[in-house]
């Protein structure tokens, strides 16, 4: 008998990592394990950037307004089925999905994403943290994480008896007949992914890279992504006179056309869970510069031929690291087979059963 799966996605309005990291291993958990899992997910809201059309699990979508409706929603749905396991990414979400389904007798799963320290940044978050400690955690089937040391910090926060699993990302693979590499051999051109938010820190990205002009004229910088902070990076770009050298795009499908079209790979985040955005540029073979935040960087980048590494919000350092790539990228090029390499361990149909152990063994 198939045990019955429910993933629960947050009610954002933006399609970005999460989101798309459940989309991904559910899509492929319903592929390769069709018969030892029946695998639904649904989906909180619509999403202004994507539209997730059928996939081979049961997407179930509903559109919340309120937490009133969020509430109802959710325990409408966990009620519909005798679901085995009901798996929530973030600490709020799992607190709020756990109480709305108080008596319905199932078992949750909390799945951490970011960096659960950090996140406890305003008082009703520090709340449901509060209560995710004293009252849900201990009553939890198991904890997922994205990143080995993130599991050991949220263990260290947090004690239990709850078994905690490394859950890797999946890293998608690339249409190598999609590929369009950058053309313009007078100019280095550095690229960065992600949701353009305070945590990915794309301030800081703009403000080093100001600097970086400053003494190397022949540089281009691709922001590629969607958010909320878009208008004040749209403003940042044009107080530090960067028009002609900074692009802003849009990739709702695929980032393959903006990495591949790039020679280095820049993540500022202030924290993460892990990177997917990382790992999608070594699998384009891209070289990175990366603030070592708490989780996810360090836990990738272990070899120096991958990238490297600067303190967080150290803008100099992260200048003198670009300036290294400006000057060297001929001899890292040649790493660049090494980087896809490396990051196919991560790939989704190796990673999948990663996954369907840690889900078998929470629900037993």
């Amino acid at each position: 008998m198939s045990l019955k799966i429910l993933y629960i996605v947050p009610a954002t309005k933006t399609y970005a990592g999460i989101e798309r990291v459940i989309d991904e291993i559910c899509s492929e958990l319903a592929d390769k394990y069709q018969h030892a899992f029946e695998i639904d997910v649904l989906h909180l809201s619509y999403y202004k950037n994507y539209v997730v059309k059928e996939r081979k699990y049961n997407k179930i979508q509903e559109d919340v307004t309120s937490r009133r409706s969020l509430i109802h929603v959710v325990r409408k749905v966990v009620r519909s089925k005798n679901y085995d396991l009901v798996v929530v990414p973030q600490v709020e979400a799992t607190v709020m999905s756990w109480f709305s389904c108080f008596g319905l007798q199932r078992k949750f799963v909390l799945y951490l994403h970011g960096n659960p320290h950090l996140e406890r940044s305003h008082t009703k978050a520090r709340i449901l943290f509060y209560i995710m400690d004293k009252i849900v955690l201990h009553r939890l089937a198991g904890v997922f994480g994205t990143s080995p040391k993130q599991i050991e910090s949220f263990k260290a926060m947090y004690p239990s008896a709850v078994s905690h699993y490394w859950v890797p990302n999946p890293v998608r693979k690339f249409d190598a007949a999609a590929k369009q590499p950058n053309t313009d051999s007078e100019s280095i051109t550095f690229v960065n992914v992600g949701r353009f938010s305070y945590q990915k820190g794309q301030d800081i990205l703009l403000r080093s890279f100001a600097k970086l002009y400053e003494r190397r004229k022949n540089v281009k910088l691709r922001l590629v992504g969607y958010g909320d902070s878009e208008p004040e990076l749209r403003d940042t770009i044009k107080r530090l006179g960067l028009e002609t050298i900074v692009s802003i795009e849009h990739h709702p499908e695929s980032p393959q056309v903006a990495l591949s079209g790039s020679d280095v790979y820049v993540s500022t985040s202030r924290w993460e869970g892990w990177s997917l955005a990382i790992c999608e540029a070594l699998r384009s073979g891209l070289p990175v510069v990366a603030t070592d935040c708490e989780f996810g960087p360090s836990d990738i980048l272990t070899d120096q031929r991958l990238g490297l590494l600067v303190p967080p919000q150290e803008e100099d350092e992260l200048v003198r690291a670009m300036l290294y790539y400006c000057d060297n990228l001929h001899v890292e090029n040649s790493y660049s087979d090494y980087r896809k390499n490396f990051i196919n361990r991560y790939s989704a149909e190796k990673i999948v059963h990663i996954h369907a152990d840690a889900l078998t063994l929470v629900a037993q």
